[in-house]
């Protein structure tokens, strides 16, 4: 009998993993099940004869969730995080392997002796960033560390944009994931490490201090930083690093926006309106004198200004969502004016810069990757998110990765499989060395 690999999640980033994993089952080498609480969101992303079951589970539902895991030898989790932990706790209950694109939390961490104990792996952080981003940065570490280098400064960004072809919207921006890690992006502040001097920003403070970055093959972007850096330090095992820095990066238009969105507190989860037979731009109109923030938009710059009125500036959609949150209205109104358009392709780009030291000979290592989307469902952004974690499942089952307990893939034998295998798709680096 084949061995299991079951997908919890069916959403934007799934779409090349089905893909990936529908082929596995059809080569007969897996039997692959896929869960989602809305199952025909699977089915048109499958082709019309797969071998995949297909099943509509609510991943809060204990009993359905453990009659599938229970089947299973490695379960992957595209859920929102919240929901992970159910599924963990199952699959440690079950001893069964565990895959997921989000970050470690404290929950899960608590769990680390009993997953270490049942001999099962939990692989965290594998999707792009974060995901790829460790793959790549500790084969480029490891390799440094070899040759006996002195790694000075470590500075890894990574977006996922449009394509320029299909910039259709001062924003320069449209969703190609999770929409609400994009409305909620920036809200733990950032903590990072610049000239050997620790740095805290807090929210309204990331979208200010964001940097140009030249990409060689492509061109300028900015970056703000992203999340809690310092953590990573010791994670890659880099402690006398003076510059230690994890950012997002955005087209020049995006962060100046999205300040002045925060400032006009257009993501607060504190603030509710009545949306029965409220309009966009009646949201906006109400929002702002509510609020007492009208001369605040008005002084807004004109290009600001037109950012905003292209998100609100409609009388003709309808919340009517009962009483929501303005951070729940502002995922709405994302949802309908940034999304991706029939033919549209994205982009995703990653570079890691690092300065290093070899004797007394100074070095810029510069590695990155821009990867273009096909068109709006097989997008960059679903390869790089869902392909790792089904290269993984593979090659767990078949024995390529033997590693135990809770970890995330900074080890060589997890990147070093993982990475070949994504180059088949086009998922591959160019690095540059420049003596300074």
């Amino acid at each position: 009998m084949p061995q299991t690999i079951l997908l919890f999640g069916a959403g934007k980033s799934a779409t090349c993993l089905i893909e990936y994993l529908d082929v596995l089952a059809s080569d007969k080498a897996y039997s692959i099940i896929i869960a989602d609480a809305d199952e025909q969101s699977i089915k048109i992303k499958l082709n019309p004869n797969s071998l995949v079951e297909t099943a509509s589970v609510e991943v809060s539902d204990e009993l359905e969730r453990n009659k599938l895991i229970e089947r299973a030898d490695v379960v992957i989790s595209l859920m929102p995080p919240d929901l992970h932990y159910l599924i963990a706790t199952s699959c440690l209950f079950y001893k069964k392997h565990l895959l997921t694109a989000s970050y470690l939390d404290d929950k899960i961490k608590l769990l680390a002796p009993e997953i270490e104990k049942a001999g099962i792996l939990f692989l965290y952080e594998l999707g792009l960033d974060p995901g790829i981003d460790h793959l790549s940065a500790m084969k480029i570490i490891h390799l440094l560390k070899y040759q006996q280098a002195t790694i000075q400064s470590f500075i890894s960004h990574c977006g996922g944009l449009i394509a320029p072809k299909y910039l259709t919207n001062p924003w320069e921006y449209k969703i190609t994931w999770n929409p609400k890690n994009v409305v909620n992006a920036g809200k733990a502040g950032a903590l990072f490490k610049e000239n050997n001097e620790i740095k805290k920003l807090d929210y309204q403070a990331i979208f200010n201090a964001s940097e140009q970055v030249q990409v060689s093959s492509f061109g300028i972007l900015e970056s703000y930083p992203n999340r809690d850096s310092i953590s990573y330090i010791e994670t890659y095992n880099i402690l006398n690093v003076g510059t230690f820095k994890r950012t997002t990066l955005r087209y020049p238009s995006f962060c100046k926006g999205w300040s002045s969105i925060i400032a006009l507190k257009l993501t607060q989860e504190d603030i509710f309106y009545d949306t029965t037979q409220l309009s966009f731009n009646g949201f906006l109109l109400k929002h702002l004198h509510e609020q007492n923030l009208k001369r605040e938009y008005d002084l807004l710059a004109d290009a600001v200004k037109k950012q905003i009125d292209f998100l609100f500036a409609d009388d003709d959609i309808f919340i009517n969502n009962g009483r929501l949150a303005v951070v729940d209205i502002m995922l709405i109104v994302l949802e309908n004016k940034l999304k991706l358009s029939q033919g549209d392709k994205d982009l995703v780009v990653m570079q890691h810069e690092i300065v290093y030291s070899v004797g007394n000979k100074k070095y810029q290592l510069v590695s990155e990757l821009v990867l273009e989307g096909e068109d709006e469902i097989h997008t960059a952004m679903a390869k790089t998110v869902g392909l790792p974690l089904g290269i993984a499942a593979k090659l767990i089952l078949n024995k390529t990765i033997l590693s135990s307990g809770l970890r995330i893939p900074i080890d060589e034998n997890i990147y070093t499989p993982i990475l070949k295998e994504l180059e088949n798709y086009g998922i591959q680096f160019k690095e540059t060395i420049t003596e300074l």
